[in-house]
């Protein structure tokens, strides 16, 4: 018993001591990316000092099926109706502390129709189940050891997921350092604003201006939503 109880705690300190080891080399490559960012222009650089600080650390437990899940409920949708829907979808299994793809695939369409998914949305979100099932969906651990390229490439193989919303998985679940969201509007209009533009990139214009701020764009992309937070003398776009 004595020896079990001193191999848990030492077990339980390697892990914590690996955690602190693994956030304390991500907080360190943050501060780089700022001192990289901040130089290459002083008005990104003014951005980033009066702004909320990035800080995306990647999630301990990930598991795809739940985020893409939750992604598909919130397309197109305010975050509050989005919220409302995707809570009556997780409703419908009271036991379930996640979603199973199984008994996704088992629940009839008028289910989810009263939840509140459009039609478009259950046929996605049924694809997902069974593409994560047959081993199509990476699991957690996979992704882990997957290229972000990697990555998109088989996510939008799902019905319903695109390029973006692999992005988002990327930077916010997997905190992937140098992702370059260049259809994201949001990004696009913190570029314009924060660097005085008048007319918002196309996304082959980001991704060209973006070079230079490799291999940070993740953190470049977050400052360029945090643009928009900040309310501006002349705002061009509003």
């Amino acid at each position: 018993m004595a020896k079990n109880a001193t191999r848990a705690r030492s077990s339980d300190f390697v892990i914590r001591h690996s955690c602190f080891v693994v956030f304390y080399l991500i907080d360190m490559e943050h501060g780089q990316a700022h001192q990289h960012l901040a130089a290459t222009d002083p008005r990104l650089a003014a951005l980033i000092a009066h702004s909320l600080r990035y800080n995306i650390k990647p999630a301990q437990s990930l598991r795809p099926f739940d985020a893409l899940a939750e992604s598909i409920a919130y397309q197109q949708l305010s975050g509050k109706a989005a919220a409302t829907i995707f809570g009556r979808v997780r409703a419908l299994y009271p036991k379930k502390k996640r979603l199973d793809p199984e008994k996704i695939l088992a629940t009839p369409d008028e289910s989810f129709r009263a939840a509140g998914l459009s039609r478009s949305k259950i046929a996605a979100l049924k694809d997902l189940a069974a593409k994560t099932i047959d081993g199509t969906v990476p699991s957690g651990r996979e992704l882990v050891r997957m290229s972000d390229e990697e990555i998109i490439a088989r996510l939008t193989i799902v019905r319903g997921i695109g390029r973006w919303t692999v992005e988002m998985l990327l930077l916010f679940d997997l905190g992937r350092p140098d992702v370059w969201p260049v259809d994201d509007y949001g990004v696009r209009k913190g570029f314009a604003k924060t660097l005085g533009r008048r007319k918002l990139p196309t996304p082959k214009q980001l991704m060209k201006f973006g070079e230079k701020w490799r291999p940070y764009r993740s953190v470049a992309a977050w400052y360029f939503w945090r643009a928009l937070d900040t309310p501006a003398k002349t705002n061009r776009f509003d």
